[in-house]
């Protein structure tokens, strides 16, 4: 399990790659990755074609960070969903409140 953090050489946009499984295990690791980022603007795309499990901790930590990036006048974007995460984000209505490019 892990959380990659690549960012742009513009710095505007932040890609957080969650591998295996998203759950509360990972709360620390990815609001680390995301905390510090204080860009006007930023767009985080949050890259969950890796990612085989999420529970609803993992829902909890995506709003937190939709949050920050609000904070900033900026955006989420949730990048090619497994079919088993983009299930789970159907349920909970997600597209609602953010992009998702499957």
């Amino acid at each position: 399990m892990s959380v990659k953090k690549t960012v742009s050489d513009n710095q505007r946009t932040v890609t957080l790659t969650i591998e295996d499984r998203f759950d509360f295990s990972l709360h620390q690791l990815f609001r680390d990755a995301y905390v510090n980022v204080e860009v006007a603007g930023a767009k985080f795309v949050l890259d969950l074609s890796r990612t085989s499990y999420m529970d609803s901790s993992a829902l909890g930590m995506i709003l937190l960070l939709r949050d920050h990036a609000e904070k900033l006048k900026g955006s989420v974007i949730i990048r090619h969903p497994s079919d088993s995460v983009a299930k789970i984000l159907e349920i909970a209505q997600f597209h609602r409140l953010m992009a998702i490019e499957c």
